[in-house]
């Protein structure tokens, strides 16, 4: 485990600019309905807010099947939901470095006794309708950059401006 160091966390100020308020239809795709918005409407960084129901066959991914294990190639945990689930969830969009918006969504879904929790870009599909709040982001130059190591787009905050 590596140890943390002196150094303070990197963060950034930001303000809000526009705010979005979305309907998600029977069958969109979370995460390809949200970046093409983001894309359309010129929204570089933002946070969103989700809720309604997760189709039959949504998938999610929870994390590497060994936590210790950082490889970009690591095999991680799929669900595939076997019916449809209620659900909540919380992320972040911010550009890649070419610029392209992408977005970070964690979600919880629920179904009877049954619930777990699982990042969505693996393909969770709207059932019926979700609800979505996008704020965005402005004077920041935050953004994703791919770290070598992982294969992962890391937050880089940046600075204000």
């Amino acid at each position: 485990m590596k140890e943390k160091d002196d150094s303070i966390m990197e963060y950034t100020q930001a303000r809000y600019g526009r705010i979005f308020v979305i309907r998600l239809e029977n069958g969109d795709v979370i995460h390809e309905e949200i970046e093409a918005l983001a894309g359309r409407e010129n929204i570089r960084r933002g946070m969103l807010f989700i809720l309604g129901g997760a189709e039959k066959g949504s998938r999610i991914v929870s994390g590497p099947e060994d936590g210790d294990d950082i490889r970009q190639d690591m095999p991680v945990i799929t669900q595939v939901f076997d019916a449809v689930h209620e659900s909540a969830g919380v992320g972040t969009i911010f550009p890649d470095e070419s610029g392209t918006p992408l977005l970070h969504l964690h979600m919880a879904f629920g179904r009877g006794d049954n619930a777990f929790i699982g990042c969505t870009r693996t393909g969770v599909i709207t059932w019926r309708y979700m609800e979505a709040v996008l704020l965005e982001m402005t004077e920041t130059s935050a953004c994703r950059v791919p770290d070598p190591e992982t294969g992962f787009y890391m937050l880089r905050p940046g600075s204000t401006g």
